[in-house]
């Protein structure tokens, strides 16, 4: 009962942030809205177990997006009335094209796996996780069952930050 009762606390608060992160005038408030969004979320995830993930909540959202944000808000010049510029260049219909073949895609993706789980024989049980704790767990999982995929995304994310190296130094 009492976890009833935390858990739809913490629910009404995070709606209610939610609320305020949108109905707000100033920007610098709904950041702030924001920041109180996402510590309610992890204070959510402890509520049901998931420590690592409440731990990754505030250091990444709660810590470095929302300081993004406020840098964001600080050096954008929000008073000023939008540009009337239009890009000669811009290829809209090439754009609409790539969107619809990437729905397409997706539904032939999602189209094949219903169509492939009904005649999938069952899986056989997996070997128990040699670690007790979630932070252990997710470790574990990590670094034997996900380690191709973790290793794709850490490239990507060096590739990005390369290239935004790049392109601020192209500025100067």
């Amino acid at each position: 009962m009492a976890e009833s009762i935390a858990f739809y606390t913490l629910a009404a608060f995070i709606l209610g942030f939610a609320i305020m992160v949108v109905t707000t005038k100033d920007t610098v408030h709904s950041v702030l809205f924001l920041v109180l969004d996402f510590l309610f979320v992890a204070a959510l995830y402890v509520l049901l177990g998931a420590q690592f993930l409440a731990a990754i909540q505030i250091l990444v959202y709660a810590g470095g997006i929302v300081v993004l944000y406020l840098f964001v808000v600080m050096l954008v010049n929000l008073k000023r009335p939008p540009e009337a510029h239009q890009d000669p260049h811009r290829m809209t219909r090439l754009g609409f094209g790539m969107a619809a073949a990437v729905l397409l895609e997706l539904g032939a993706i999602a189209g094949y796996g219903s169509a492939t789980t009904a005649t999938r024989p069952p899986l056989a049980a997996t070997a128990a996780i040699p670690v007790s704790g979630n932070t252990e767990q997710v470790g574990w999982l990590m670094y034997t069952s996900y380690l191709i995929p973790f290793e794709i995304a850490s490239m990507l994310l060096l590739v990005a930050m390369i290239g935004a190296i790049v392109l601020a130094k192209r500025e100067l």
